[in-house]
């Protein structure tokens, strides 16, 4: 077998195979004797149909099998013989396939570059330490206290924390939009269920009072025929009530399934805390390795992988706009909005697959258990998780690669320069201000 190889254009290859002929004709022939004994026409004897008569019935069709699978087996070897490493599918034309030549034919793809990967030690890593504390317990069982909560009507202008029920009508331009009107709507201030903004305007406001509230959409919200823009909300107050908290004792806690009473509650709220920590944790010391991997590393691209990930972006953000109620016909998503993205995410998957490779780091099995256990363990039926992901092999597969690459950020973090940065729950979880933040 001949094998050549051209360079095309930056990381484009074009090979050219030629595979003697008695590779493929003494492949065919062998097919048609074992047809031969085993077709049945009319006029001959089982097994003693002549062989021209096989061939001419069926010659064309078994050579083109044999034509596909030579190909396919010899582009293998090819790249094999050549060290290529094509980053997809190549597109194939047959140059030439008559009978009794040489099989010749060309392969056009492109490679995966060939690199190190540099400047490990010089990514600079701030690991939060955050330790669980009684006020942070103690602000997970208010919330819990608050979500337990019974109303009472008051006559009075709404306060924090109170639950007011409106109308509301909005438009933005003076046209309508999706999800714009409302009827008998509670709205708990400070919850988050609205804006912040809006629920803010909520306050000082009376049963039958009606009310103007002005609010801008964010410029990446889903809806992309608001997004951006001010809309202006007709808002009618029905009624307002102020909350009852129950009592923080062993009744609620059994009222919360945990028949150990109040204790038991609040070792299950610092146990999720520590659980919560662990995950921001792990996310924080992962999004600075890989931002400080890509700082230092700039690599040649494909242009096949980069296009297959604009369109999981793109197919992504559909699936979210139809999650979030957008109807009508299918949204423009240029594949200029997803660019940046797909280049950032298919050199990391670059640099973490060399990093694997270089280094031989393979999959921790243990791990990859652990991480499959506690995710079922967010779910009410855990077997049933278990389950369904053992079952199902993409899910098998995306949790594989996801431990992969906490492997590889630990190794990485290991080599890298790592301090720990005091701060509280809040200011890991976001929750808490920028002054706070930054004293913490």
């Amino acid at each position: 077998m001949q094998v050549s190889v051209e360079t095309t254009e930056g990381l484009g290859r074009r090979m050219k195979v030629q595979v003697p002929s008695e590779r493929v004709d003494s492949e065919v022939e062998s097919r048609l004797r074992d047809l031969r004994g085993r077709v049945r026409l009319d006029g001959f004897r089982p097994g003693k149909v002549p062989l021209k008569v096989v061939q001419k019935r069926y010659g064309a069709q078994v050579r083109g099998e044999v034509l596909n699978e030579v190909v396919q087996s010899t582009y293998t070897e090819a790249l094999d013989q050549e060290g290529l490493r094509p980053a997809g599918a190549p597109e194939i034309e047959p140059v030439q396939t008559e009978a009794g030549k040489d099989l010749e034919y060309q392969a056009e793809f492109e490679v995966l570059p060939g690199f190190e990967v540099e400047g490990i030690e010089e990514i600079s890593i701030e690991r939060p330490a955050v330790d669980i504390t009684d006020a942070d317990v103690d602000s997970v069982l208010e919330r819990l206290r608050k979500q337990q909560a019974s109303y009472s009507t008051v006559e009075r202008a709404a306060a924090e924390g109170d639950r007011v029920t409106i109308d509301f009508h909005g438009t933005v331009d003076g046209e309508e939009f999706e999800g714009n009107a409302g009827e008998d709507v509670p709205t708990e201030i400070g919850s988050g269920q609205m804006p912040a903004e809006f629920e803010q305007e909520l306050v000082g406001v009376s049963a039958g009072d009606e009310k103007t509230i002005e609010y801008t959409f964010p410029e990446r919200f889903p809806d992309e025929k608001v997004a951006g823009k001010a809309a202006r909300f007709e808002v009618k107050v029905k009624q307002v009530e102020e909350p009852e908290l129950p009592a923080l004792d062993d009744e609620f806690a059994k009222g919360l399934g945990l028949e150990n009473g109040l204790d038991e509650l609040r070792e299950r709220v610092r146990e999720n805390l520590q659980r919560e920590r662990d995950q921001a944790v792990r996310a924080q010391v992962k999004q600075q390795t890989m931002d400080g991997l890509l700082e230092r590393n700039e690599i040649e691209l494909p242009r096949v992988l980069i296009d297959r990930e604009i369109d999981q972006l793109r197919e992504q953000a559909k699936q979210r706009m139809q999650q979030y109620g957008a109807e009508g016909e299918e949204p423009d998503l240029p594949a200029s909005q997803f660019e940046d993205e797909a280049r950032r995410r298919v050199t990391l998957g670059l640099l973490v697959n060399e990093i694997v490779r270089a280094n031989e780091i393979e999959l921790d099995r243990e791990r990859l258990q652990q991480q499959l256990q506690e995710i079922a363990m967010s779910y009410g039926q855990p077997e049933q998780v278990i389950q369904a992901y053992t079952q199902n092999q993409q899910l098998m597969e995306n949790l594989q690669v996801q431990v992969m690459e906490e492997q590889v950020v630990d190794w990485l973090a290991e080599r890298a320069q790592v301090t720990d940065k005091s701060m509280s729950l809040d200011a890991l979880m976001g929750r808490a201000s920028d002054d706070e933040a930054s004293a913490s």
